[in-house]
């Protein structure tokens, strides 16, 4: 019978991404309604003692080898070897794209209830429940499990992260056998960008079809976002357009994210756009069409032309930190 909170922290480049840190806060807190320990998995060679200022009491780590090269079938081997040491009642991931890739593999292997995507969690009954959007983010699913332990997905964003503390915790070097790898990783190409990756980002600044060329896209959009250190993004016709590549596009087709600031720029918010974005804590929208959808959604919303609206702002925004 497991107990306490198991949270697996991702890393890149030597550093721990921030939903390590939001998910520790997080599950610090769960933790007196549930009961137990919150101890962290991480696989990769990586120093994880700071996970202790965090709230973790023990770390579990799987490293070395083809565990150092984020191959799935390796990540799946050595969770599963971490879950059987720790023996946690719950599991808290990032719902990342190597999370995505990993945890239902490993859930379906060891016949474990999952749910993805959540963007709250709660304690009923003395379980974890987690929230979940649906249907586009059009409606909200409470969602309780019943295997041992209950894995839980978690976007970005949704929790702020913790500050570190004081404290301590022991590092445990946990075994894993050697998987039959089908493919290996020989190589890897770090993404250039000075920003956050879209999926991680708390800000980000989107444009629409709106803009009509490239062009504008980098002297609108780009500039705006770095006035606030955000993320560039796009909607799917902006993409489609040539305006901005792939790897900015946002939506159902593109990436769900889950910032604390998310401006729409000439976006009329289809609903495969909305599904990517409409969990956004704030979310500021400039259209000139007073009745577009996005409106329907957004926190604040400015019927004008971006053109005339977004410079205002940048320039605003600029004055502010001086």
């Amino acid at each position: 019978m497991g107990n306490g909170i198991l949270v697996v922290c991702e890393h890149d480049g030597g550093v721990f991404k921030k939903t390590a840190f939001e998910l520790l806060g997080k599950a610090s807190e769960l933790a007196s309604g549930v009961g137990g320990d919150v101890t962290a998995a991480v696989v990769g060679s990586i120093d994880a003692s700071s996970l202790g200022a965090y709230g973790a009491s023990k770390v579990y780590q799987v490293a070395g080898g083809d565990f150092d090269t984020s191959n799935t079938s390796a990540v799946v081997a050595a969770l599963q070897a971490i879950l059987a040491a720790a023996d946690a009642a719950v599991v808290l991931a990032p719902a990342s794209p190597q999370a995505k890739d990993t945890l239902p593999r490993l859930a379906a292997r060891l016949g474990l209830g999952m749910a993805t995507e959540c963007t709250e969690l709660g304690v009923g009954g003395g379980n974890v429940v987690g929230r979940r959007p649906m249907y586009g983010g059009k409606a909200f699913a409470d969602v309780s499990i019943r295997s041992m332990p209950a894995v839980f997905t978690v976007r970005p964003n949704s929790f702020p992260a913790q500050s570190a503390g004081q404290g301590t915790t022991e590092v445990v070097a946990v075994s894993a056998a050697a998987p039959a790898l089908q493919a290996r990783v020989v190589g890897r190409e770090d993404a250039s960008s000075s920003v956050a990756d879209l999926t991680e980002a708390d800000r980000i600044v989107s444009g629409g079809r709106s803009l009509k060329s490239q062009d504008k896209y980098d002297s609108v959009v780009r500039p705006l976002a770095a006035t606030i250190g955000a993320t560039p993004g796009a909607s799917r016709a902006c993409v489609d357009a040539g305006y901005a590549p792939h790897s900015h596009q946002v939506g159902q087709t593109g990436k769900v994210v889950n910032p604390s600031l998310y401006v729409a720029l000439g976006i009329s918010g289809a609903i495969q756009h909305l599904a990517g974005m409409r969990t956004s804590r704030v979310i500021v929208a400039v259209n000139t069409d007073a009745d577009a959808p996005i409106f329907q959604h957004a926190t604040y919303g400015i019927v004008g032309d971006l053109f005339e609206v977004a410079p205002l702002m940048q320039k605003e925004l600029e004055a502010l930190d001086r």
